[in-house]
This record gives structure tokens, sequence and C-alpha cells, in this order.
């Protein structure tokens, strides 16, 4: 049987005792000390300052907006996670019909929830039916202005598991960069570590920036760069819209 005098001696003990005390009190003023040194470890939502589709009119830097696509199904939108975002194809009118840098998707999202990290290519093109062949970083000048200004952009390889023996090299490539409170990554394991690491802010965002460029054959066909290629058009197209991103859209972040 359970002795019921013997627990009740148990919690009146000195040791106990003290210990509770101990605890209640950090309970209570441990918020009170984090607030009091300015961390914040719960973040509060913070709205885009500007809205995406408001990124450009007709024009983009030296490309021309081909296609505005709007995502139809709910579903897929809240996967997403935002409503926040732009889904663009734009024409590179500077390079010739066939090059295989002519067309660019560009897929920017914009999250104010600090709760979350979006999805990568790395699970939405292998969810969609293609292997990833490797995957690189590599940075991009963004900018003129001295000291040079350069992003941390991740390159992933895919290729079609469902591709036919008769068809041409189906690989491609899909960039992708993240903007954490104004600290540029180019992985979600690099995000989530901006993110805890960022305790003087008492607000977050974070933004995902992703391209694929693309040619098309005279055949109806698609044609992907290569990497140097790719590389060059990267900068060009970063060139184009980043630092309007930086003024007018994405939120400047002050810290304590």
């Amino acid at each position: 049987m359970i002795d019921s005098k013997k627990i009740r001696k148990e919690y009146f003990e000195p040791a106990f005792l003290i210990c509770v005390i101990v605890l209640g009190v950090a309970c209570f003023a441990m918020p009170r000390i984090i607030g009091g040194l300015g961390v914040y470890l719960e973040k509060e939502p913070l709205a885009i300052s500007k809205s995406l589709e408001l990124l450009a009119g007709e024009k983009l830097g030296g490309y021309d907006i081909d296609f505005k696509e709007k995502i139809g199904n709910k579903a897929i939108v809240e996967s997403l996670g935002t409503e926040e975002y732009i889904q663009w194809t734009l024409v590179d009118t500077d390079v010739e019909a066939d090059s295989p840098v002519r067309y660019c998707t560009l897929f920017i999202t914009y999250y104010d929830s600090p709760d979350r990290v979006p999805h990568v290519p790395e699970e939405c093109y292998t969810g969609g039916g293609y292997q990833k062949i490797a995957s690189e970083g590599f940075s991009v000048k963004y900018s003129e202005e001295e000291p040079s200004l350069t992003i941390p952009v991740r390159r992933v390889v895919f290729d079609s598991t469902k591709k036919s023996l008769w068809q041409n090299d189906t690989k491609f490539s899909v960039m992708y960069f993240f903007n954490v409170n104004g600290v540029y990554c180019n992985s979600r394991e690099d995000a989530r570590f901006v993110i805890n690491r960022n305790v003087l802010s008492k607000q977050l965002f974070f933004s995902k920036v992703e391209w694929k460029f693309f040619g098309k054959d005279r055949f109806g066909g698609f044609a992907y760069p290569k990497k140097e290629d790719i590389e060059a058009a990267s900068e060009k197209l970063l060139k184009a819209f980043v630092c309007k991103l930086e003024n007018e859209h994405w939120p400047q972040i002050e810290t304590k």
C-alpha cells in the first residue's frame, strides 16, 4: 500500500520546498529578465512594405514579362504557406531567340510568419517526378556598388525519371536563395540558423527567390544552359530587381 503520510512528509522536506521556490521564481522572473535585455524569443509577423505584384510594370531590367501566373488551386496555396508571391515568365530580348537563357521562370515568395521555412526545390521537384543530380553554391554580384554586393546562391541540378531514350539531355538547373531579416543564405538549414540566432529583432520575415533558365528549339522542345551560362545570366537577372526588392519591398529591420 502507498504510505500517504510518508509522501506528504517528503513534500515538506526543506530541499524539495527550496527547489519549488527556486523554480517558481525563475518562471516568474525569466521573461522579465530576457525582455529587459532586449532579447525576443517569440517573433511577431512583419508585413511586406510593398506587394511583390508591384515589382515591375511591363519591364524588369533587361527583361520583358511574358506571363504572370497565379495559383488557382487553394490547396496548393495553403501548402505554399503564403499568398504574397509572384510567378512570372521573363524573356531576355538581348539574347538570340534560340539561346538557352532566353526564358526565365521567376518565383518569389514572402513570409511574415516566423514559424516555418518554405519548401525548397529539392523537395518540390523530387515530389514532382524528378531526381536530384547535383547541388552546389556560388556567389552572384547583384550591384555595381563598391564594395561589390553579392548573394550566395544554391544551384540544384535535376533530371527526369520518366524520360524516353530518344529524348535529348533533360537535365536542368534551379537556383534559389533566402533573405532572412536582411541576411542572405542559400540553404534552408542556414535560414533556420539565422532565424534562431536573431534574438535581438522583435519581428521576423523571410523571402525566397527561385528561378530557372531555359530556351526553346525549332521543334518546340526545351534547351537548358550550361553552368557558366547560368552564372552569367543569374548575375544579369539579379541586377535587374534585387536592389528594388531591398529598397521598396522587403522591410528594413532595426535591432536594438
